[in-house]
């Protein structure tokens, strides 16, 4: 089973793919989708939505974890991260791939055992569960394979 993992934003999207093969994970890709400041916002959402389709069509994952949205202080930034979202999750749906949706703290107690870790915490864990050399970067990276591994963790993984 693959799962393609997303931490949406407007400016950097990031996402993985988990491959699970006799209860293990196996990190296949881990990336990102970096849209330019000065585009126009819906020049933004259509690169994002374009790019996504590549992603799928190399990858066909049977199932994405995405992470819900998280309002901060800034209305404006939650908005744009909105709309980002709406545009993957629309993707995801159009192309019938299962969505199942985790907030920050069910992410965060799921990979670290702590629903108010920081960041540093999250990148940890992630390097640490996927045996990674190094930690990913930028952090959205990181939080992609975080939410892969919430979504792996939410289903019966078969016995072979």
């Amino acid at each position: 089973m693959r799962i393609i993992g997303i931490d949406p934003g407007t400016a950097i999207t990031g996402f993985s793919i988990l491959e699970i093969k006799n209860k293990e994970y196996k990190l296949l890709d881990a990336g990102y989708i970096h849209t330019h400041k000065g585009l126009k916002a819906a020049d933004r959402l259509n690169q994002i939505a374009e790019d996504l389709k590549i992603i799928l069509e190399k990858w066909t994952p049977n199932l994405a974890s995405v992470e819900k949205l998280f309002f901060n202080k800034n209305i404006t930034t939650g908005i744009s991260v909105a709309e980002a979202r709406g545009v993957v999750t629309q993707i995801l749906a159009s192309k019938g791939i299962e969505i199942r949706e985790f907030g920050p703290s069910e992410v965060k107690s799921t990979v670290c055992g702590n629903g108010k870790a920081d960041k540093k915490a999250v990148q940890k864990m992630v390097k640490l569960i996927m045996n990674l050399k190094e930690t990913p970067k930028p952090d959205d990276v990181a939080d992609a394979i975080a939410v892969a591994i919430c979504g792996a963790q939410s289903i019966a993984i078969p016995t072979p």
